[in-house]
């Protein structure tokens, strides 16, 4: 089976970076979404419109991108497992291991906008949109100039 993931191993890797595009187009836009929504009067038309544009970022780009993120890298790993030794790996599999519990904050976040629970004013998710981009820069650093 890794002979045959070898030899699609470029396919796995393209398919990998549109997931991961993707993924962080999401999760730099939803925190955008929510610094809007948090100034937005609870029960308004704005409000509303913020829950169902938030919902479907999440559910329908955010939540299967990464799941596709982690699909490809999986396989990626699996076709050459080798790569399990590189110590710029496992700093970068941490980042991500971040990444996917920011993601997880953002998904109970959104979930308290749309039970209107959010008790955040707009300057923490103004600040909260700082990590993924943080977080990108390092992993995409890890990945190409492999520091160690």
């Amino acid at each position: 089976m890794s002979e045959t993931l070898m030899a699609a191993y470029p396919w796995l890797k393209a398919l990998h970076v549109i997931s991961v595009i993707f993924w962080m187009a999401g999760m730099a836009y939803l925190p955008r979404l929510f610094v809007y929504h948090a100034d937005a009067e609870a029960g308004s038309d704005k409000s509303e419109t913020f829950k169902v544009m938030e919902r479907r970022l999440l559910r329908g780009i955010i939540n299967p991108a990464m799941g596709a993120t982690f699909l490809f890298g999986g396989l990626m790993l699996w076709a050459n497992p080798a790569l399990l030794t590189e110590p710029w790996l496992h700093a970068k599999l941490t980042l991500v291991l971040v990444m996917a519990g920011l993601h997880g904050a953002f998904s109970k976040w959104r979930k308290d906008f749309e039970l209107d629970r959010n008790r955040r004013p707009a300057r923490f998710y103004r600040i909260v949109n700082e990590g993924p981009p943080v977080l990108v820069v390092l992993i995409v650093i890890l990945v190409i100039v492999r520091p160690f």
